[in-house]
């Protein structure tokens, strides 16, 4: 803390002439004191046939019921839509189309930005994608990843936030998707280095955090692949501050090149999967300290893991939950058996 001294020249009248009078008045000037910033980012939201069933008869709350607080507590909260919002008939895999109610549900429950590259988001051809992007945006809820146009494309890819007076851009792309053309507008953002190097370019350029969101990688494979860590190295390069994935419907290992954290996959954060290694899902905390004047600093990343219960288990509908929660939670204590047997087998178990 400093302090100034300041010397206030005031002109008074003073029998009957003005005269200079000299009055010492002090001021404190405050450094200001550094503050958080923080983003929880998890992974796969699917909607398949039975998830949206159960929310049509005990509707969403119960999805994130769990982790509510972590979702809202956080400066910027980012989940992957893996389905398209294509309209009625409503449907699961393997080709989606999920209720706009599950989108406002997301966002309602705190989820600022949703991520729309995704192998799943042509599902439905590119009127789907359409349909998609204009539902997002008649609710006013932030998207990246896709674009209706090339002018549309150049303000959400990336998309760039001001946070706390700090400006972030996200990153979103995929390894493809199951239907359609990389080169039709809508358009959906593709895995290649060519594409990808002017988004990057702007993203360098406009933001101070750069955040990259990969849907990429083998389905199923805990451990991150050859290609995912070549990719990985050239993000880098290009400027990204730490990498989430997302795509293999498993939680995959996490690598730290130079200096910049790499979650090769988070898994699914809420799905109708069986296998217990699909139902074990991460959430990542990423936390920057704010200095007046400093480049932001990042602290070390926190990894919680979640569970994703089916109806009955511990909620009425579907419900991720911390892995920490007690046994007393479950309903049915063979599923709380089955976590405990799973953990093992999570590349980032502690």
């Amino acid at each position: 803390m400093r302090r100034l001294l300041v010397i206030l020249l005031l002109m008074i009248p003073l029998q009957g002439f003005s005269q200079w009078i000299r009055f010492p008045v002090e001021y404190w000037t405050v450094t200001p004191k550094a503050d958080t910033l923080t983003f929880y980012l998890v992974g796969d939201v699917l909607a398949h046939g039975r998830v949206v069933q159960s929310a049509s008869k005990y509707g969403y709350t119960d999805f994130f019921k769990h982790v509510e607080g972590n979702i809202r507590k956080a400066d910027v909260s980012v989940c992957n839509m893996e389905f398209p919002l294509a309209g009625k008939p409503y449907a699961g895999y393997p080709a989606f189309s999920g209720p706009e109610s599950f989108a406002e549900y997301l966002s309602d429950v705190g989820f600022d930005v949703l991520l729309t590259a995704n192998n799943h988001m042509l599902d439905k051809g590119f009127e789907g994608l359409s349909r998609t992007i204009g539902q997002l945006e008649e609710r006013d809820i932030l998207y990246t990843g896709t674009a209706a146009s090339a002018r549309a494309d150049t303000l959400l890819n990336p998309l760039i936030l001001s946070v706390k007076g700090v400006r972030v851009a996200l990153v979103n792309f995929t390894y493809g998707t199951n239907f359609g053309s990389a080169v039709h507008w809508p358009k959906v953002h593709r895995m290649s280095r060519e594409a990808l190097a002017p988004v990057m370019a702007r993203a360098r350029e406009k933001a101070d955090i750069v955040l990259v969101f990969p849907h990429w990688g083998v389905e199923y494979e805990t451990r991150h692949s050859a290609q995912q860590e070549s990719f990985a190295r050239w993000l880098v390069s290009q400027g990204a501050h730490a990498i989430i994935g997302s795509h293999p419907h498993v939680v995959q290992d996490m690598q730290w090149i130079d200096g910049v954290p790499v979650y090769y996959s988070l898994g699914n954060s809420l799905s109708n999967q069986n296998d217990p290694i699909a139902r074990l899902e991460g959430a990542v905390t990423l936390r920057y300290v704010l200095r007046f004047g400093e480049t932001p600093e990042m602290l070390p990343p926190r990894l919680d893991l979640l569970w994703c219960t089916k109806p009955g288990m511990i909620e009425d509908s579907y419900a991720a939950v911390p892995v920490s929660l007690p046994a007393s939670f479950w309903r049915d204590p063979a599923d709380y058996e089955t976590l405990q047997a799973t953990l093992p087998l999570c590349p980032l178990a502690p």
